[in-house]
């Protein structure tokens, strides 16, 4: 599931080479997989705060119960594409460029994709 956001990035995908980035696991990166749409997320996680702060307003002003509900619906699904959008940019970049390195890396990777995977699928 693409969000509009690169049509292929496994084609299109060139890791900046004068940056080595470590997240908060202490993996190493070339950059984020994300970096390249990263204005574009921003964008869609202001709008979904926006939705938030407009749920809470429903509630304080005693809104119906279901136009609640079907606002938190369409929040839901907002979070939900921008997992998706995310989930595959870390597919096609992170797992993609340890796949190709091999070695335990590639195996953390596919685990670590995995993992995050079935949280989404719970969620």
């Amino acid at each position: 599931m693409t969000l509009g956001f690169q049509e292929d990035t496994m084609a299109t995908h060139t890791p900046p080479a004068t940056q080595a980035p470590t997240d908060t696991d202490g993996h190493d990166h070339a950059g984020h997989g994300y970096i390249t749409e990263k204005d574009a997320y921003l964008k869609r996680l202001k709008r979904i705060e926006g939705q938030a702060r407009g749920l809470q307003r429903m509630v304080e002003e005693d809104k119906y119960c279901i136009d609640i509900l079907t606002q938190v619906s369409a929040m839901t699904k907002a979070l939900q594409a921008v997992a998706m959008g995310l989930l595959e940019d870390h597919l096609s970049h992170c797992v993609v460029d340890a796949a190709v390195a091999g070695g335990p890396e590639a195996d953390a990777k596919i685990k670590e994709a995995t993992d995050a995977i079935a949280r989404l699928v719970r969620s």
